[in-house]
């Protein structure tokens, strides 16, 4: 192989692993954005609902809501792993 070629390869290679990375990310966020909009929306309605239930629901939605995030940032965390050192 040429030289040329190797660079080539090389930098197509790097290409794909920034959109690999910046597609994972983002779809990270897009999805945990929508967890915590699901968990939100039914929260509210289980507190219409049950009205005296309200701080059990409420700290239920925080913990969910927590593991969500979590979960996020370690998969944008990959991303940026597999973008930086990979």
């Amino acid at each position: 192989m040429t030289t040329l070629a190797v660079i080539m390869q090389t930098s197509v290679g790097l290409g794909l692993a920034e959109l690999g990375a910046a597609l994972g990310a983002s779809i990270a966020a897009i999805a945990a954005a929508v967890g915590i909009g699901r968990i939100g929306s039914q929260a509210m309605e289980a507190i219409a609902r049950q009205p005296e239930a309200a701080g059990d629901i409420r700290s239920n939605m925080i913990v969910s809501a927590a593991l969500i995030e979590g979960v996020s940032f370690f998969a944008v965390v990959v991303c940026f792993l597999i973008l930086f050192v990979g």
